[in-house]
């Protein structure tokens, strides 16, 4: 009886109460610091982690009650949790895929219905671990297809979605239910071999429409375009963010400068048409994308060289088949003439900016969410140490803890 008793109280306190998980505090020792904002590692040093967020940051020697559980980071280095700003995850597996590789918020760039929502919902409310999520709901389109079904309002937008009283439902629908950013497009895809992806699809008057409308409610708008003409409409409209941006002309990056427009160059997304596996494959396609990486790495320079603001996207669905992640996204940024300080805060607090939540999350500071992710290497030095994480943190609950590796 007493060995049973004992059993119950471990497993109250290591199994979710009423579907929730069990909120502990967490003192993380011996651990290096990259806190998201200073160009340099703190080395020595402890995160005290309570009630899912940062409670304070201390040295190696200070005292740690028995209150905090303690992880020993064996001198390892951490960073802000990274953040997928163009992701179209819908399901539970694949949310945890992301969070596994380092990635403790995302923003979803439309997805079938509106499981996005659920998603964020199931991370808000403590029963899962995470990531955090900015959900887009249903992709604003000309052609919606299958997606008419998100919803009952919206079986009138079978023949399209165009006129300004149908881009306008859309977007309420969206909002009404829980979108916090409108996903619509400038111009036509390059995953798919029948579309050119130069080719614009809205104009501006009906971008503005969208964003205009999007705006009532104090919802931002971020527009898939990879032509310039559809860019620029999108830029002129009021767009937030442009995604993919891969044929963009210096005037309309010049443009996004002055209008403080960010950009989501999704360039693994391109490699990833080059080569088998991953979300896509086929002739076309892998044709398609060595023409349009070097013309994408001529964007991101300009971008870089004249201070626009560069997000981190993988645009994956993280299907146990897909390849693409942050943590190649910061490095071929780092490539293409980031240091690795830049690369990392793309991926941290320039994304955090992007989605409205920088004063919540993406760095390591006292009152934040802790939102971690423990790397074998200085970032600062070698970026690709972020394609390992040995401990990643989601509002404060552990999602992957790999330290220590040898054994007692």
């Amino acid at each position: 009886m007493k060995t049973l008793s004992f059993v119950l109280i471990i497993l109250l306190h290591v199994l979710p109460i009423h579907g929730q998980l069990v909120q502990k505090n967490y003192a993380l020792i011996n651990v290096q610091v990259f806190n998201g904002v200073d160009n340099r590692i703190q080395s020595g040093s402890i995160i005290f982690v309570k009630a899912g967020k940062i409670e304070k940051l201390g040295k190696t020697g200070d005292p740690v009650s028995k209150d905090y559980e303690v992880i020993d980071c064996q001198n390892n280095f951490v960073i802000p949790g990274l953040m997928d700003v163009h992701t179209h995850i819908d399901n539970l597996e694949s949310a945890k895929r992301a969070l596994l590789a380092g990635v403790t918020t995302f923003r979803t760039a439309g997805v079938s219905a509106y499981q996005d929502v659920s998603l964020r919902e199931l991370a808000r409310t403590g029963r899962v671990a995470g990531p955090d999520v900015v959900p887009a709901g249903v992709f604003v389109t000309p052609s919606p297809g299958e997606t008419i079904l998100a919803d009952p309002r919206l079986g009138n937008l079978i023949t399209g979605v165009n006129t300004d009283e149908e881009l306008r439902q859309l977007v309420n629908v969206n909002i009404d239910r829980g979108a916090e950013v409108i996903k619509t497009r400038g111009t036509e895809r390059a995953g798919i071999p029948e579309t050119d992806p130069r080719q614009q699809s809205y104009t501006q008057k009906q971008l503005k429409v969208i964003v205009d409308e999007a705006a009532k409610r104090n919802v931002p708008v971020m527009v898939h375009a990879h032509g310039d003409e559809g860019a620029k409409a999108a830029v002129l409209a009021g767009a937030r963010s442009i995604e993919h941006g891969t044929f963009l002309s210096e005037e309309t990056l010049q443009l996004m400068k002055q209008k403080g427009a960010f950009l989501v160059p999704t360039f693994i997304t391109l490699e990833d048409l080059t080569k088998p596996g991953g979300d896509y494959a086929g002739a076309v396609l892998e044709l398609r994308g060595r023409f349009m990486m070097p013309m994408a790495e001529k964007v991101f320079r300009k971008a870089h060289s004249l201070g626009v603001k560069i997000a981190t996207g993988a645009d994956n669905n993280y299907t146990a088949a897909s390849t693409s992640r942050i943590s190649l996204e910061c490095e071929h940024f780092v490539r293409m003439g980031m240091t690795p300080f830049e690369a990392i805060q793309s991926a941290t607090v320039t994304s955090a900016e992007l989605l409205g939540i920088q004063n919540k999350t993406g760095r390591i500071q006292p009152g934040f969410e802790a939102d971690l992710v423990v790397v074998p290497g200085n970032p600062l030095e070698d970026i690709r140490a972020l394609q390992d994480a040995l401990i990643v943190m989601s509002n404060g609950h552990i999602a992957l803890k790999r330290l220590p590796f040898g054994k007692e």
